[in-house]
């Protein structure tokens, strides 16, 4: 395999011989690094030139992309004293951070990036078959201690509890002896893969295969289509899907049969997941207009910490934008030389310019979703550098920035995804409406109505746990000639009394036009008053509280406005509530800490990840209509209520991570499946743990759940590693919305807390749905 890789390939010759790179961590911060590509094509070794310093290694297969040239902060920075043509930046999937990497000359850097996106490429391309070997190598050459090439008992004992076995020495020896046919007492590679397969043997698999098969031996075309009919549940066009299966999974020249081998090679690919494909693809109507879509939206976006003292970074807009968010948060203050900055006001959070975070979503608004990006703008500027602000916004974003209503659409309601494809909106305090504006008429200019969105009133009023109070705003448009008056803005620990006047420009009003932001004055003021196009924001305990009071309501004003929600500002260490509450209301952009993980990212990817991940879910059609008559505190109520059963038997896992570094600590798992939807719906099961045995642990233990609401119901599917005196460890989840579960035997691609694959970590499971009797 690897020798196929490089054969001819000057990049990957020349990244396995070995560069002297700068590594770049700041302006003062630039040291060598000597970079090799290892033998196996997958892992990138690295050291420093000084002796004695330990070295570091990657894999191929951690990597998200790679940037050429002056992209990221460090390197900009960098700009006068290293040409573009000699840098790059290797970008890591997940939260951790980026390699900012500078070569001695082009010819080197251009090696290296066009020899690690071959890599990448390769990797993406590697069937289940083929990345399954490729760990198979990882592990042996790890466990090859002294590098011989071969494996003796020892090695292959230290490598079971690397790997999350714990096999008594007998078990452990006799299966050693059988795959030895060499008889020499240690196992070459080849005999080592004979060795692996005798560990994981399926029987779990093995019984279900037997079950449908008339010899033991293999499936006939006919015990397919039994299978696929009586335990997949998937009837329609069986005997073509049960060809297609023979005919890209079986390994064998078997002929309109599957052998064991391909069986279980169907059963781990994407047909055999627990998600149905079909949903990962673009599948919804995305023609309706955009309060009718849950809307995947970042809060605090610029920061990459917490929210006292953490970096505010554009690397934040770059990954939330390229993980399909799109709704960012754009918190702007004035800044020296005339320079609107952004940061967390009134903390020591390190600032961004303003400029900078346009050029950024200029750049990556469109890589992951063409479909509309909307700029939360919390504007805290001077008239002046509010000026400033929409100079940058139509120099830099150009025709992608809407400007006004689009052609056609009139003021009849908002559009649709589709038809805003390719555009990036503002969402922000505005003079006036869109009525004025296309028909051409001007209304008294020191007028008009804000939004208290302004976080840091929304904090105050946390502080005072006074509900009834309220910061008033008053925007008032200042003509160019007025003198400017200073905008008051409270701390963001104290609480104001004080009503404040913000001045706003009529140059950064006009780069509004869907989504003005507006104070929210109750359910009967909307109904009553308030336009298509105007936004209302909402701390997450005041729309906690307005979903307590009102929830009914609260779903029929999201059938018609767009509404935000976001943390509350106690939440200084980026922590993030969960979003499930506030979609149960219809609320589209519920804005959340990207930069944390944990259960509410979880969810969050787990309904994006859907509809080709373009960031926009269709909601149900009873949280569309006017007179749907949905209220989540009472699912039952509602018409076309039609609950089901969800019965989950959690059969086996298969190579999970290990969570403790402590040499011979063995994984202790046990599976918890979460319900996450209207609070009828809200629940948790578990299995029993399984002691020392995270390689192949086998459950059978069966879990059922009754589901109300199955529409918005999501199920998160958490592998822990089971402590009797402290708080079980982390090992994998994987989450997805219960409308997309495919029935029968799955398995289920466990991720890491930061959303990224760990394979071949899996559980195996039978799902079954039914309705409520």
């Amino acid at each position: 395999m690897t020798s196929l890789r490089i054969q001819g390939d000057d990049n990957l010759g020349s990244m396995l011989v070995g560069t002297v790179m700068r590594k770049v961590k700041s302006r003062t911060w630039k040291k060598q690094r000597y970079f090799k590509l290892q033998e196996d094509c997958m892992t990138i070794w690295y050291k420093s030139k000084k002796a004695g310093k330990p070295h570091s290694t990657f894999s191929v297969g951690d990597l998200e992309g790679v940037r050429e040239g002056h992209q990221s902060e460090v390197l900009l920075s960098l700009a006068d004293e290293f040409p573009p043509d000699r840098c790059f930046t290797l970008v890591f999937r997940g939260r951790r951070g980026n390699l900012d990497l500078v070569a001695d000359s082009a010819d080197e850097a251009r090696s290296w990036v066009r020899g690690t996106r071959k890599l990448m490429e390769s990797l993406e391309s590697m069937g289940e078959r083929e990345r399954l070997d490729q760990w198979i190598g990882d592990w042996f050459k790890k466990a090859d201690k002294n590098k011989d090439g071969r494996m003796n008992f020892k090695e292959t004992q230290d490598l079971l509890r690397m790997m999350n076995v714990d096999m008594n020495e007998q078990h452990c020896h006799s299966l050693f002896t059988m795959a030895d046919r060499s008889q020499t007492g240690t196992l070459l590679d080849e005999e080592f893969v004979l060795f692996y397969k005798m560990l994981t043997k399926r029987d779990d698999v093995m019984r279900v295969f037997q079950d449908f098969s008339g010899d033991g031996q293999k499936l006939s075309a006919a015990d397919l289509e039994d299978f696929l009919r009586e335990e997949q549940l998937e009837a329609e066009d069986a005997a073509g899907h049960a060809a297609r299966i023979i005919e890209t999974y079986e390994p064998s020249d078997q002929l309109n049969a599957v052998t064991f081998d391909g069986f279980l090679m169907y059963l781990g690919s994407a047909e055999g997941s627990i998600q149905d494909p079909r949903w990962c693809g673009l599948f919804q109507d995305l023609d309706q207009p955009l309060c009718h879509y849950f809307i995947s939206s970042s809060h605090n976006t610029y920061l990459m910490e917490d929210q006292l003292r953490g970096q505010s970074s554009v690397e934040g807009y770059i990954r939330a934008l390229t993980r399909g968010c799109r709704c960012v948060e754009v918190d702007c203050w004035d800044g020296p030389n005339g320079e609107p900055i952004v940061y967390h006001g009134h903390t020591f959070t390190s600032k961004i310019l303003f400029r900078d975070v346009v050029q950024a979503v200029d750049k990556y608004a469109f890589k992951a979703s063409d479909y509309p990006v909307i700029l939360s703008i919390e504007n805290h500027c001077s008239v002046e550098q509010q000026r400033t602000m929409a100079q940058h916004l139509n120099h830099i974003l150009g025709d992608a920035l809407l400007r006004s209503p689009l052609e056609g659409k009139g003021l009849t309601g908002l559009p649709s995804p589709e038809e805003l494809k390719g555009k990036i909106l503002l969402k922000a305090k505005k003079i006036g409406g869109l009525e004025e504006r296309v028909g051409g008429l001007t209304e008294d200019p020191l007028t008009g109505e804000v939004s208290d969105e302004d976080e840091a009133a929304e904090i105050d009023n946390e502080h005072s746990h006074r509900e009834t109070f309220r910061r008033k705003t008053k925007v008032v448009y200042l003509d160019p000639c007025q003198p400017l008056t200073a905008c008051p803005v409270p701390h963001r620990g104290g609480v104001s009394m004080q009503k404040s006047k913000q001045h706003l420009s009529k140059e950064l009003s006009d780069c509004v036009v869907y989504c003005k932001s507006v104070h929210f004055s109750g359910f009967k003021h909307s109904r009553l008053h308030q336009k298509f196009y105007e936004v209302s924001s909402f701390t997450e305990s005041k729309a906690r509280k307005q979903l307590r009071d009102a929830g009914g309501e609260f779903v029929l004003h999201n059938s018609r406005q767009l509404s935000r929600v976001y943390p509350s500002g106690f939440r200084t260490d980026s922590s993030n509530f969960s979003p499930q509450e506030m979609w149960n209301a219809g609320c589209q952009i519920v804005a959340l800490n990207f930069q944390t993980a944990g259960e509410a990212m979880d969810l969050n990817d787990g309904l994006f990840r859907q509809n080709g991940g373009c960031g926009y879910i269709l909601k149900p059609s009873f949280m569309r209509q006017p007179g749907g008559g949905f209220n989540p505190e009472a699912p039952q109520n509602r018409e076309s209520y039609l609950p089901q059963v969800l019965h989950i038997q959690v059969i086996s896992g298969q190579q999970l991570p290990k969570v403790n570094i402590k040499e011979g600590s063995i994984v202790d798992p046990l599976v918890r499946v979460e319900i996450h939807g209207v609070p009828l719906d809200q629940g948790k099961q578990e299995t029993r743990y399984i002691e020392n045995n995270g390689f192949n642990p086998v459950w059978y233990d069966t879990l059922r759940f009754t589901i109300h609401t199955p529409e918005l119901a999501l199920v998160r599917f958490l592998v822990e590693d089971y402590d009797k005196t402290s708080r079980n460890d982390f090992v994998g989840q994987y989450t997805l919305p219960f409308c997309s579960l495919q029935q029968g035997y799955r398995h289920i691609h466990l991720l890491s807390r930061d959303g990224t694959r760990i394979p071949p970590a899996s559980l195996f499971v039978h799902v079954r749905i039914t309705e409520l009797a």
